[in-house]
């Protein structure tokens, strides 16, 4: 099993290992500049020697021959340097030889090599100089560098440690400070230290994502509130009628008129279901809508045709300008006749008896826009911010029975399309509710609607506030 290493020694580590290998580097490359400099240097002097000497022997040749010549030659090799090392030869073989300073046997010599003509002969001349003092030299910094270099990154490493401590103690600190925040008290915060550094940034970071955690437990808490507070009052409505059933005997209409009773609050309470379920998959982004090129006026008759007699009990009339030019939106027809519906299932319920409902359809830009417009109650400016909110519901709604999950519902399917719901009221005046479909581009298109969520949509035949 691999064993966890912490972030401080994981940094130590590479430290000791990237300046082991620059400090390695770096000797490496200075033991070989000054080897190199330091030949250079003896090569020099050996070109300066060995000019010379060519330079005399030329002029004494020409002069002196033999036993003559060579105490000459000697005589000026004497003068070079206190360490020297001269042989000159020609075809015929040793002409001279120079040693001085050391056996030749025993010295580490710098040997230079050239050739000359002089009077028709060729002559091979080789000079050395000792090189002991440079190797001397080179050792002692090779010694240096070896026992330096170690001790060095010793020193280093231990630095290294302490400094990475120091710099991951606010991330220690912040894990801490973390570790303490739980689900019962979201709303503390993280400290921010005032460096304006990564880890200042980190906090920052981190507490703006305790907030979005802290808001939507608040909001799964308040959902679930109003959920069971909404389901309480079916349950209780169902538990009631069966036991006043069961506590003597009934004629049949007695039994029909409880079991009907229990039916009727058993069909609300499927539906509250239903829709919570809608939500809570969308919201979890399990319900993947396939979407379909669709013309929305074809939604829109089939939908008006279905409430026509809902609204004539009303007397209301529902004028649909549909018009003439295709509205083609990508979109799921099930998911778009539950949005529709529930717009103007609002439009009719808060419109006055004898009244009208407008529904209009209108391209432009590639975009469509579906408005429906009513001439009832309206919405105050104190409900409409929050019209859209789950279990919301003006007093209004209240008396009429609704669960308030009507117009969430529409909201989550148009946001699904892409598409914008605006809404414009006045209260006493009615109320506009646009819907704005962006331009089609002919992407996420699949098969035909799926069937479950076509089962849940026609389930409900009305949507409120």
């Amino acid at each position: 099993m691999l064993r966890r290493r912490s972030i401080r020694f994981r940094l130590t580590v590479w430290y000791a290992v990237i300046l082991s290998a620059g400090l390695s580097l770096f000797g490496g490359l200075t033991w070989l500049s000054l080897r190199h400099r330091l030949l250079a240097e003896i090569d020099r002097d050996l070109e300066g020697r060995a000019a010379r000497f060519e330079q005399y022997f030329r002029t004494e040749a020409a002069a002196a021959s033999g036993d003559q010549l060579r105490d000459e030659l000697e005589e000026f090799s004497q003068s070079l340097a206190p360490s020297n090392y001269i042989d000159l030869r020609d075809a015929n073989g040793l002409i001279f030889r120079f040693v001085s300073g050391a056996d030749e046997r025993e010295a580490n010599l710098r040997i230079l090599r050239r050739s000359f003509n002089d009077g028709g002969n060729t002559f091979q001349l080789e000079t050395g100089a000792p090189i002991r003092d440079a190797l001397h030299t080179l050792e002692l910094l090779r010694l240096l560098l070896l026992g330096l270099i170690p001790v060095v990154i010793v020193i280093a490493c231990v630095g290294g440690a302490w400094l990475s401590g120091r710099a991951l103690k606010p991330v220690n600190d912040l894990a801490a400070a973390a570790l303490t925040i739980s689900i019962e008290n979201l709303s503390e915060r993280l400290p921010v230290p005032p460096t304006g550094d990564e880890i200042a940034r980190l906090s920052e970071v981190l507490n703006t994502m305790i907030a979005r955690l802290e808001s939507a437990v608040n909001t799964l808490s308040q959902f679930v509130a109003d959920a069971s507070h909404e389901l309480r009052t079916p349950l209780a409505v169902i538990r009631t009628s069966a036991e006043l059933a069961l506590r003597r005997a009934r004629t049949p209409e007695g039994y029909r008129d409880s079991l009907t009773e229990v039916a009727a609050e058993a069909e609300r309470m499927t539906r509250l279901v239903e829709d919570l379920l809608i939500l809570a998959r969308k919201d979890a982004e399990l319900a993947e809508m396939p979407l379909v090129a669709i013309d929305v006026r074809e939604v829109l008759s089939d939908l008006c045709r279905e409430i026509h007699d809902l609204a004539a009990m009303r007397q209301i009339e529902i004028k649909a300008l549909l018009g003439e030019t295709p509205a083609t939106v990508s979109g799921n027809r099930a998911a778009l006749h539950r949005l529709f519906l529930v717009l103007l299932d609002n439009a009719l319920k808060y419109s006055r008896d004898g009244g009208e409902v407008i529904l209009r359809v209108e391209s432009d830009s590639g975009r469509v826009r579906v408005t429906v417009q009513d001439f009832g109650a309206g919405i105050s400016e104190t409900d409409l911010p929050h019209i859209f909110k789950r279990f919301y519901r003006a007093d209004r709604a209240r008396n009429g029975g609704g669960h308030g999950l009507g117009l969430a519902l529409a909201q989550t399917i148009a946001r699904s399309h892409g598409a914008a719901i605006d809404v414009q009221s006045t209260e006493g005046s009615g109320s506009v509710f646009e819907v704005t479909f962006p331009a089609r581009d002919g992407t996420r298109v699949s098969d035909p609607p799926d069937r479950n969520y076509r089962n849940v949509v026609s389930s409900e035949s009305s949507a409120e506030v």
